[in-house]
């Protein structure tokens, strides 16, 4: 029982330290009535799975909502170790200054 409620409070606690980054953004009247504007391109109405920049959006005539696919490395050895973005896979790879072909432990990820 002990351990099940250990367990609880952790989950909690990462659910609350958890940073989705996520923006909204409402049509003017003067817009495009055909879709969203994300980035300079138009995406129809509707969810949108993946965007050019990585993004999982929702299309309305009301606006967009968008949120990041990737997820944010912020526990890694940074003297050793730096952040590099991979657009193919939407995330960040944590890889050794001295030698980028070798990836670092990441201890934790926000987003």
């Amino acid at each position: 029982m002990k351990s099940f409620l250990a367990f609880l409070i952790a989950m909690g606690i990462i659910v609350t330290l958890s940073d989705a980054v996520c923006w909204r953004k409402m049509h003017k009247p003067e817009e495009d009535k055909n879709g969203c504007m994300i980035n300079g391109k138009v995406y129809p109405f509707g969810h949108i799975e993946r965007t050019e920049d990585c993004y999982t959006c929702n299309c309305s005539e009301d606006g967009v909502e968008c949120c990041s696919l990737a997820h944010t490395p912020v526990a890694f050895d940074e003297k050793k170790c730096k952040v590099v973005f991979n657009k193919e896979r939407c995330d960040y790879d944590v890889v050794q200054k001295d030698d980028p072909s070798k990836e670092c432990f990441v201890y934790s990820r926000v987003g």
